[in-house]
């Protein structure tokens, strides 16, 4: 007989452990992001300046430059990515040793 309860806690714990584990990697690469250095465009194009509201501010939402100083950007990488190898070994963990 199927124990469909305990599937169903299995099922909802891998769900989550699938979106924590991608969330993270995204988040690490957001941190490396902010290694790379802020280009400027050469020459403003008509399309970027249509984007310039009629008091000559920008729309928000749009950065200039990064968010983080790139060491925060590392740090944030190294910890994200830690935090989500460490889920992924004690899944296999638990799958091998269980």
């Amino acid at each position: 007989m199927i124990n469909w309860g305990a599937l169903g806690v299995v099922s909802l714990v891998s769900l989550a452990g699938g979106v924590v584990v991608v969330v993270l990697v995204a988040l690490a690469l957001v941190g490396l992001s902010a290694r790379e250095p802020a280009v400027e465009p050469a020459v403003e194009t008509a399309v970027e300046t249509a984007d310039v509201g009629a008091d000559g501010t920008e729309p928000v939402g749009r950065a200039t430059g990064p968010a983080m100083s790139p060491a925060a950007g590392t740090a944030l990488a190294a910890v994200c990515l830690l935090a989500a190898a460490a889920i992924v070994v004690y899944g296999l963990a638990l799958i091998v040793f269980h």
